[in-house]
């Protein structure tokens, strides 16, 4: 058994390429059914569902490389010829699926590679290499898009597999020809076939199956799921002696050891103060944060769920404080209520004021548990308790 293909023969590095790939697909499946089916309601729970995305999303990578290689190598051999090259209904249906199935194994790993890119959070590749594609945003809206694209990739690719599997049954079982068996290792006495295999037609039937696919897909609402998401509350305007101009409202938690980086969209802050106050009480402010605008990476869902913030029940949060100048800087010292929790809190902020336009940076930690948030997760290495607050807004005080 030679190394490379014939016109008659597959070599052995085309057989390992294949049989390695099947043995990478039939293992990738089975893990994000299984994954994706499990509960995640307690810290051993939501450490296996993610040590278990975690190898399905290794695999993953695993295969699209093995399927790049594969892909260069066939580039560089003749491909046996059919060994009935007559029966051009089913040529041409065997050649479609070879298509989608060699397209397959790449676009299912890369939309999957690219919807992890886009979002943040639960479950890493485990490689050294970087766990993010370049050029590719921090976007849900762009991680929903893959997301879909990946289910309905991937359900190509599995109906593909069945049709390719069935074929080369009926092959080995009714026509009893030596299909399955030049593709096994070993000396089959195979008859002599010359390359004749018809590419346009075949290939242009893949790219119309996925064109379909993607469709249907598109047609189900694939690509932008809310599954779960909570409607924002509708926040009123407010009346503040410093008008906000723009800012950002971010949070950053730790899950399985990692960062997770996310914000609130839609908040207000009542906010009176004086500038001239160089120490002691210089104002009092007013935030209301709208809880359904949060968006948390890859678990944004969840976070609003009953177990967390649980928006749906209580849609707003509020901070109210007094400011007090310091001799450096500023901290704004009040309640934070969440939940209907109300816990005592400090923020502590630098501020510029600059021709009437005021600049603030703060930062705090909080602990989710003074909130009754995420109780189920007591394993502090699962989700960790403290969670870091950044403020930073631009205000205004009309002249």
């Amino acid at each position: 058994m030679t190394l490379a293909n014939t016109e008659s023969r597959y070599g052995s590095v085309t057989k390992t390429f294949h049989w390695l790939t099947a043995l990478l697909i039939l293992t990738v499946i089975p893990l994000g059914i299984i994954a994706n089916g499990l509960p995640y309601e307690t810290s051993e729970q939501l450490a296996q569902k993610a040590w278990l995305f975690s190898l399905h999303k290794t695999v993953g990578v695993t295969i699209f490389f093995v399927a790049l290689a594969r892909i260069l190598w066939a580039i560089t051999q003749p491909k046996p010829g059919l060994l009935h090259p007559d029966r051009r209904l089913e040529s041409w249906a065997a050649e479609t699926v070879h298509w989608l199935l060699y397209g397959s194994l790449l676009l299912v790993p890369l939309s999957g590679w690219i919807q992890h890119s886009a979002t943040t959070g639960f479950a890493p590749i485990w490689w050294p290499f970087g766990q993010y594609l370049p050029f590719v945003p921090k976007d849900e809206g762009l991680a929903n898009l893959f997301a879909g694209l990946h289910m309905v990739l991937e359900r190509v690719l599995v109906i593909a597999l069945v049709l390719h599997i069935a074929g080369a049954l009926k092959h080995h079982f009714v026509d009893k020809d030596t299909t399955l068996k030049r593709m096994w290792f070993g000396w089959a006495n195979v008859p002599e076939t010359f390359a004749d295999h018809k590419m346009t037609v075949p290939f242009v039937s893949a790219l119309a199956a996925w064109a379909v696919a993607i469709f249907i897909g598109s047609s189900l609402g694939m690509y932008n799921k809310t599954s779960g998401a909570v409607e924002a509350a509708q926040l009123q305007e407010v009346q503040s002696d410093w008008q906000v101009q723009d800012g950002t409202l971010g949070l950053t938690i730790s899950q399985l050891g990692s960062a997770v980086e996310g914000s609130f969209a839609d908040w207000t802050a009542a906010i009176t103060f004086d500038e001239t106050i160089q120490t002691g009480p210089a104002g009092k402010v007013e935030v209301t944060v709208s809880i359904g605008s949060l968006t948390l990476g890859a678990v944004t869902n969840d976070a609003l769920g009953a177990d967390y913030f649980n928006a749906e029940a209580f849609p707003t949060a509020t901070f109210t404080a007094d400011i007090e100048a310091l001799e450096a800087g500023y901290v704004a010292s009040g309640t934070l209520t969440i939940k209907e929790d109300t816990m005592p809190v400090d923020l502590p902020f630098d501020l510029t004021v600059e021709d009437g336009l005021a600049s603030m940076n703060g930062t705090l930690t909080l602990d989710r548990r003074d909130f009754n948030i995420g109780n189920s997760q007591t394993d502090e290495g699962s989700l960790g308790f403290g969670v870091d607050v950044g403020v930073n807004l631009t205000a205004r005080r009309p002249e």
